[in-house]
């Protein structure tokens, strides 16, 4: 026992256990860009994939099949070549044409790059996971808008879409642990991220394991609180009665009470 406890409070054991507390605290600060990397992304799918599955579902013809093409073109390609050909091809092409026209160089980050990649693949996801819940709605609500005097736009604007987005948020939540793992794809580009970190320090230490286990549980930890928020997000805006198991248990005991 006591050369088991000298073992473990040794000076070099002490010693081993600062540094990899020290890698470790170095690997979670990747969290950090991990969150806002996913939080971008999140909300340029969002602002690209409702007017994408607004007017899917209620644009002209033409209209209609530009936004498929997009969905074809975003979900076909993989994130990994999106983000080449938007920091390699791209942002290459902008900084040639800035510094052409205005003697200036700017540096576009690979942080940018893999929002954009992230955010234009999550927009059309997101599009179709709006348009799944619009076209869940009952047709009558549109008609009864119409028939109240709201034009087609207000119409969409504030009878269709509140709803379509509430009804949204579970699928919404798959989106994002979806993105947060195909963020890990980051660090090609050098983004310094959770992965980007962990591949750093597990190269230079040469202890893999501990470090990859320690990536998988910010990952676990991460897509457990965004899920979790988002749930309880659902609950406390759903509307009784509309969407998926729309409801509790609890608010059916009174209709159960009632039939009994």
């Amino acid at each position: 026992m006591e050369t088991l406890t000298a073992a473990l409070f040794s000076p070099e054991t002490l010693a081993q256990l600062a540094d990899f507390t020290r890698s470790a605290l170095f690997v979670a600060k990747g969290s950090g860009y991990t969150v806002a990397l996913i939080l971008g992304a999140m909300v340029l799918g969002l602002a690209l994939g409702l007017p994408l599955s607004t007017i899917d579902v209620y644009g002209q013809g033409w209209l209609r099949q530009l936004t498929r093409l997009y969905v074809w073109f975003f979900r076909g390609v993989p994130i990994l070549v999106l983000m080449f050909l938007i920091y390699f091809g791209v942002f290459d092409l902008v900084e040639d044409l800035v510094f052409k026209l205005l003697a200036t160089r700017i540096n576009l980050s690979p942080f940018l790059a893999s929002v954009l990649a992230l955010g234009l693949a999550s927009a059309a996801y997101q599009s179709q996971i709006f348009k799944g819940a619009i076209k869940s709605l009952p047709v009558g609500q549109f008609q009864a808008a119409r028939s109240l005097g709201f034009t087609r736009r207000a119409t969409i604007l504030h009878v269709i879409l509140p709803q379509a987005l509430r009804l949204s948020i579970p699928a919404w939540s798959n989106e994002y642990s979806i993105l947060l793992k195909d963020s890990a794809v980051a660090f090609v580009l050098g983004t310094m991220e959770i992965m980007s970190r962990t591949r750093f320090m597990a190269s230079t230490s040469l202890a893999h394991i501990r470090f990859y286990i320690l990536a998988g549980l910010l990952y676990y930890i991460l897509t457990w609180l965004g899920v979790k928020a988002l749930a309880r997000l659902e609950k406390k805006i759903r509307i009784p009665g509309l969407g998926h198991e729309a409801y509790s248990t609890e608010d059916h005991e009174p209709l159960k009470r009632a039939k009994s």
